[in-house]
């Protein structure tokens, strides 16, 4: 069966930085994929090949056996890839309804003519936009306001928003970049929640992830990064156990020993040249 997200090899260089060096797993329908690893390994930037706001440098990305390497953003996103980003970027002034609406772009069929005119088949089709758009923030549970301002919502609620808004456009395959920051634990069980139900509807998920309790608990399958380079790809249980995967994080005796060892201290030194969070 053909893999819904296959990535072989990828690779990204910032000039002499090596952001992503070799990175190759798969995703498949109804799939949960986690991807981790310390600050500064690349995770992201990986995310931003996939969809093409980064050209590879080297390697392949296939979506559904299509090769979307060297494709535009918004090509990949019409192929059924949709994402949200580590920082929650929605339209803040515009409302929390119209927010999730602007998702349904990429598969409404409007008219200039219509939208002028404002002709029956127009005001159908923003009706079924507007339709869409409260069913999936009824699903994601948004409990806030939907007419006011989206800025104006509690952070976890804006992560609902952008979730709903990523999935009207449709996805087979989505990429949320760690959205459990900035959650406290109630949130982070309702989105625990959330994302098995997302998974129950056929869609493929990626997920970027710093807390490993979450991502231990939801993920099938978890693809470790340290320094650009794939380190571990497995179960959640094998992951844990990998000593490649425990060095990373925690170090090895003579990384307390080095000044810019490999363990989470010397991470950190690389993490500003790396353009990744």
């Amino acid at each position: 069966m053909t893999a819904l997200l296959e990535v072989k090899d990828l690779r990204l260089a910032f000039g002499g930085v090596k952001a992503v060096d070799g990175l190759s797993f798969d995703v498949g329908e109804s799939e949960i994929v986690s991807v981790i690893g310390p600050n500064g390994a690349g995770k992201t930037s990986a995310f931003n090949c996939i969809t093409g706001f980064y050209r590879p440098s080297g390697g392949r990305i296939t979506i559904g056996g299509a090769d979307v390497t060297r494709m535009r953003t918004s090509a990949i996103a019409a192929r059924g890839v949709s994402r949200t980003f580590q920082n929650v970027r929605l339209f803040g002034d515009l409302p929390v309804l119209d927010n999730v609406r602007a998702g349904t772009h990429l598969w409404l069929r409007q008219h200039v003519f219509d939208a002028l005119l404002h002709t029956p088949r127009y005001r159908r089709s923003e009706q079924q936009a507007t339709d869409e758009a409260h069913r999936w923030l009824d699903f994601v549970g948004l409990r806030g306001d939907r007419t006011g301002a989206a800025r104006n919502l509690p952070y976890g609620e804006q992560r609902r928003v952008e979730i709903a808004r990523a999935l009207a456009r449709r996805p087979r395959l989505l990429l949320l970049d760690e959205p459990a920051a900035g959650l406290n634990h109630g949130e982070k069980l309702e989105l625990l929640d959330l994302i098995r139900r997302i998974r129950g509807l056929g869609i493929g998920i990626v997920l970027i992830e710093h807390d490993m309790g979450l991502v231990m608990e939801v993920s099938e399958r978890v693809v470790v990064l340290n320094f650009g380079r794939e380190i571990a790809d497995g179960t959640p249980e094998q992951v844990r156990r990998d000593p490649a995967v425990i060095e990373a994080y925690l170090g090895s005796d003579e990384d307390d020993e080095v000044p810019g060892g490999r363990g989470p201290t010397g991470a950190a030194g690389e993490e500003t040249a790396r353009a990744d969070a």
